[in-house]
């Protein structure tokens, strides 16, 4: 699973860990802006076949940079707002209440 966001310093950074420890799922995180931290590449969408961005407008940046690298994979939209600090309890249930069903249907 690859966690998108903009700048890959808190939303899907904290995702990436959380669901690391998931048995059997292998997962990495990356941003959409030059100066994410781990910026995304064609080469983390070609590992992954699912990826979850935070927002609607990273679906549409993430469409627009690697439409045709998307071919086969799976986008969701998690609508997780940029207000939370890295590995924040809120932000680690609304990722547990957005993407586990995902992972269960798997």
């Amino acid at each position: 699973m690859l966690f998108v966001c903009g700048r890959n310093r808190l939303r899907s950074p904290t995702a990436e860990q959380h669901f690391a420890a998931w048995p059997g799922v292998e997962t990495a995180s990356a941003g959409l802006r030059r100066d994410a931290d781990v910026p995304l590449g064609p080469d983390l969408l070609a590992w992954a076949d699912l990826v979850f961005v935070m927002e609607r407008r990273h679906r549409a940046q993430l469409a627009g940079r690697f439409g045709p690298q998307l071919h086969g994979r799976r986008v969701v939209c998690l609508e997780i707002p940029d207000r939370f600090e890295f590995m924040a309890p809120e932000l680690i249930e609304l990722l547990d209440a957005r993407v586990t069903p995902h992972l269960r249907a798997r």
